[in-house]
């Protein structure tokens, strides 16, 4: 059995847990298996480079961050694109799979490696993906692994940021990933304290925001923290286009640095922006993170023994199971209005922007 794994998108903690977790149970079930390990993801794929992946290959990764494969991006939107030959990417990837004579091939990405995983699967290869993404935001799972150590790092960032605030009686602005929805943001904020959360899915009315600085300073408290995903957005902005809003920003592609300026105008306050950015992905993966990608990865290699292909695994009533890629790609999983964690928010009176904590 030969069977190729790459790693694609962004990286995150627990890449390597998978990938090691995936080949240590197929070369312990499989007598007469061969992994190709294919680099940079699915530009590897496109362009034939590869590696035969031995056991001493696996040996001290669990704890590594990062992938010892190498990852790339390669826009799901070109794939049919053709070139001046009339091969498209999605053609080479085809016949780099068929010259290595690959029996399956596993994918380990987000959402975007999940919409090629399906392309690749709906031309007739023998596809399974396993869900990475520190946002949390591929369908069907209840989680994926990165996302809980980008959780601890997060909410280390606001954690951090409390002592800064406290001491100079500032309005902090911790602005974390997400740009379409808002997991990592609504549970680092709600672990690290913060008083106003803001999410993508749920547009701020800025004055909302207002009326509870001015509240807090009038019940004696000195500063504040407001934790804010990337891609959240005012009323007003979630009623343009994405290229109208970042043009009235003056080409920023976040709301916050508008926030912070009217905020600190409306409310007399001291306002500072802290992004921890591509913090958020590095490092080692958490305890959880490496149980669960050790848990993601062998189950993957049970589906490639019962030939289950065309599927990804997930995470469902805490027990490990899979999905058809055809259900999964293509469509994210949003916060939804009543989700538990955004009443438990609400309830401690942490606010959201929107008028809703008073209905």
């Amino acid at each position: 059995m030969k069977i190729g794994i790459l790693t694609s998108g962004g990286d995150c903690p627990g890449l390597n847990a998978v990938i090691r977790g995936f080949c240590k149970f197929v070369l312990n079930q499989v007598e007469d298996a061969e992994l190709i390990g294919i680099t940079d993801g699915y530009y590897g794929l496109i362009n034939n480079e590869t590696r035969i992946l031995k056991k001493e290959d696996f040996s001290g990764i669990l704890n590594v961050g990062g992938t010892i494969l190498g990852t790339s991006r390669q826009p799901y939107k070109l794939m049919k694109s053709q070139d001046r030959n009339g091969v498209s990417k999605l053609d080479k990837m085809k016949q780099t799979y068929e010259k290595l004579g690959l029996d399956c091939l596993v994918t380990v990405g987000g959402a975007g490696t999940h919409k090629t995983a399906g392309l690749l699967s709906n031309e007739g290869l023998n596809v399974i993906g396993i869900p990475k993404t520190i946002d949390n935001d591929i369908f069907g799972t209840e989680v994926t692994f990165g996302f809980h150590s980008a959780v601890d790092i997060a909410t280390e960032c606001i954690d951090r940021v409390h002592t800064t605030a406290a001491s100079h009686g500032r309005t902090m602005f911790v602005e974390l990933m997400g740009n379409k929805v808002g997991w990592l943001t609504l549970y680092a904020g709600i672990a690290g304290g913060a008083d106003v959360i803001l999410l993508p899915e749920f547009p701020y009315d800025p004055e909302i925001i207002a009326e509870v600085i001015t509240k807090r300073q009038e019940e004696g408290h000195a500063f504040n923290i407001i934790a804010i995903a990337e891609g959240a957005m005012s009323i007003e902005d979630s009623k343009m286009k994405k290229s109208e809003r970042i043009a009235m920003r003056g080409g920023e592609s976040s709301s916050t640095k508008a926030l912070a300026a009217y905020i600190e105008n409306r409310c007399g306050v001291e306002t500072r922006i802290v992004v921890p950015g591509h913090l958020q992905r590095g490092g080692n993966p958490s305890a959880y993170d490496r149980i669960l990608s050790s848990e993601m990865g062998s189950f993957a290699g049970h589906l490639v023994l019962e030939k289950k292909f065309g599927t990804t695994v997930a995470i469902n009533d805490n027990k490990v199971t899979f999905n058809k890629l055809s259900d999964v790609a293509g469509t994210l999983k949003y916060i939804p209005e009543h989700n538990q964690m955004v009443n438990i928010a609400r309830s401690m009176g942490i606010v959201l922007g929107d008028r809703r904590n008073k209905e």
